[in-house]
């Protein structure tokens, strides 16, 4: 998986060497869909939206994830017709997936809680 961080111009690379990134695909998929149908490519440029461009995600690392979580039964898919009148996969939010979306998000936001208390912590507090 390769994400782009950019932040005030510069890129960062981020692979997958870095264990926190693990699942981190999954649920920004899941949240692009929960606010109805896309395809692929809608789901990437929602993500990108969402980050306000500070997240780029690249597109060979959807294609697997958007597999995994329709195997897993997060996210269903059905064909349709794009904006450009092209026939199109798109995919939607299941129930199921709107339960592993609401929980990992939670996750996230423990996750992060900890990280940052760590970060914030001073040599005195240790």
């Amino acid at each position: 998986m390769t994400i782009f961080l950019v932040h005030l111009g510069e890129t960062a690379f981020v692979d997958k060497q870095l264990e926190l990134l693990q699942g981190t695909l999954d649920v920004l998929i899941l949240k692009a869909v929960s606010r109805g149908p896309l395809h692929g490519y809608g789901m990437l440029l929602r993500t990108q939206q969402i980050s306000k461009d500070r997240l780029e995600i690249q597109q060979g690392s959807w294609y697997p994830a958007r597999y995994r979580l329709e195997h897993q039964g997060w996210i269903a898919s059905e064909w349709g017709e794009s904006e450009s009148n092209r026939k199109a996969k798109y995919y939607r939010l299941t129930a199921a997936g709107k339960r592993r979306r609401q929980s990992e998000t939670e996750k996230w936001n423990r996750m992060a809680e900890v990280i940052a208390g760590i970060l914030h912590t001073t040599p005195e507090e240790v």
